[in-house]
């Protein structure tokens, strides 16, 4: 029996999102198969017919931009049951589509989105993020990314406090090959020769495995989570204003969060929730020594 974390980042190019996320969505292994099934339907349930056959992918720069948000307010009167059909007219003839199939086109897609985050709820998956200022001070060294090292902390966590002797299988949004042999490296070196990485390595495997997003319904809600927790989810210290309309999805996906507990500090109630806010990349060491 294992658990698949699957893993996405949104943000990283520094244009425009308001914060650097990379989040990992767990499910496990039993309840994959269903998962996958119910998400099947609801994309046909909400669309008419599958959204992403073809070119299109179920991302969240799509889903959820600001666009769709004004069609959802167009001026056109619709009957809830007609959206579906209304839809896949939108979808099969984009260019033609006038304001009632634009307006359903919208509605289908945040539709979906609220779908997907109560079907995760529903079968016990679990949401992890670590959370990056963008203007956070960088690394200088050639280690695992913090960022990654928080990821892989709480998910340890996670699986030390629910599973039986489980174990965890970290699957990435396939990089270009050069990135993906240095993530391999890194995750090896941090698993096999730091006493922390080898104590969690009792229950993730090591080695991840690397998939398309666009093949992966697993890494596409990942990447849901994390553009949301970008642009719509706040906890006290994320001061980069957040986008009202997502509210409702934040809201869903702070529900997904797991609260592991340890003493830290001499606190032995110490609360680890599985988002994580970053200001600093920095290790100690670099810190200390003004790096």
């Amino acid at each position: 029996m294992a658990w698949f974390l699957f893993i996405d980042e949104s943000g990283h190019d520094r244009i425009a999102s308001p914060y650097e996320v990379l989040a990992g969505v767990a499910i496990q292994d039993r309840a994959l198969r269903e998962v996958i099934g119910r998400l099947h339907d609801a994309e046909i349930g909400s669309f008419g017919r599958r959204y992403s056959d073809g070119h299109r992918e179920l991302k969240g720069s799509v889903l959820l931009k600001r666009k769709v948000f004004r069609h959802r307010d167009l001026n056109a009167d619709l009957d809830p049951a007609d959206v579906p059909t209304l839809a896949q007219a939108a979808l099969d003839d984009g260019t033609g589509a006038d304001a009632p199939m634009l307006k359903a086109l919208a509605l289908a897609k945040l539709n979906y989105v609220a779908s997907v985050f109560d079907i995760c709820g529903r079968f016990d998956c679990r949401a992890f993020a670590s959370i990056v200022e963008t203007d956070a001070h960088p690394t200088a060294g050639g280690g695992l990314r913090k960022d990654y090292a928080y990821l892989f902390e709480r998910f340890f966590y996670f699986l030390e406090d629910n599973t039986a002797g489980e174990q965890g299988v970290v699957v990435f949004d396939e990089l270009e090959k050069s990135k993906s042999h240095l993530l391999i490296d890194q995750m090896h070196r941090y698993f096999a020769q730091t006493a922390v990485g080898r104590h969690r390595a009792s229950r993730i495997i090591p080695e991840p495995f690397f998939v398309h997003s666009d093949l992966t319904t697993g890494v596409q809600i990942a990447d849901l989570v994390a553009y949301v927790i970008s642009w719509g989810f706040r906890m006290p210290r994320m001061t980069k204003p957040a986008r009202e309309e997502l509210s409702g999805f934040a809201n869903q996906i702070a529900r997904l969060r797991y609260r592991a507990v340890r003493e830290r500090l001499g606190n032995p109630e110490f609360e680890i929730w599985s988002f994580a806010h970053i200001t600093d990349m920095r290790t100690q060491a670099e810190r200390e020594e003004g790096v």
